[in-house]
């Protein structure tokens, strides 16, 4: 019997993220006899008290991430002390022997690994949005944060001056009403890894354009691999 191949998901709230696996796995394993992949999911987040959970939020002004509970609920997390954590799981994860690792957020920088190809899904995205948005008159992106609007051209570079607005995929905003911001742009994308196939079709409904998913793009990436 073939032996699976093994991927380690990592997001920066905590695991499991069934918001996100099984969605993307319907498409990683399309078409893949049954036991060909093995899943095992990481959490920067996982295991830490209330404490250690007030400790990683974003104060005024910092930097900051939207991420999930495993409850369901948001978090805003720091976006400095999130990516020391995360470099931190990551170095631990490289020693398991996993044949891919996949970070489950859109705004992540990390530290190269030694043993594991990562497929970080912010490169995945903003490599694919740069490359149609050459030629886009207005480029459209839905953000998970107000706050990260105002920062969005500190980490993210594209072409032009990007129309942006916030609906955050875990506290409940309405996609279609926030869309409709992005009224007139013929490209757009939901830039964060939260946002779902059915935050997808909300959007598609507003907006006449095509609309990019974060998870749909980098779940094909990892097809690819296996």
């Amino acid at each position: 019997m073939p032996v699976p191949f093994k991927i380690a998901f990592v997001t920066i709230g905590q695991s499991p993220r069934v918001d996100i696996v099984p969605e993307m796995m319907a498409d990683i394993s399309l078409g893949l006899a049954a036991g060909s992949v093995e899943v095992e999911e990481f959490g920067v987040l996982d295991g830490m008290s209330p404490d250690d959970l007030d400790a990683m939020r974003a104060k005024e002004g910092e930097h900051s991430f939207a991420t999930r509970m495993a409850n369901g609920a948001e978090i805003v997390t720091s976006t400095l002390r999130t990516e020391a954590r995360l470099n931190l799981l990551l170095e631990r994860v490289d020693q398991q022997g996993f044949d891919l690792i996949v970070l489950l957020c859109t705004g992540t920088k990390i530290a190269p690994l030694q043993n594991t190809l990562v497929v970080e899904a912010q490169r995945i995205v903003d490599s694919t949005v740069d490359a149609l948005a050459v030629s886009a008159r207005q480029l459209g992106v839905i953000l998970p944060l107000e706050r990260q609007v105002k920062d969005f051209a500190e980490r993210h570079v594209f072409p032009g001056s990007p129309r942006l607005v916030a609906a955050s995929p875990y506290a409940g905003d309405d996609m279609a009403d926030r869309a409709r911001g992005l009224d007139g742009c013929d490209l757009v994308v939901m830039h964060c890894m939260g946002y779902s196939k059915a935050m997808l079709d909300a959007v598609r409904e507003t907006v006449d354009a095509p609309v990019l998913l974060s998870r749909r793009l980098v779940a094909g990436v990892v097809r690819q691999m296996i």
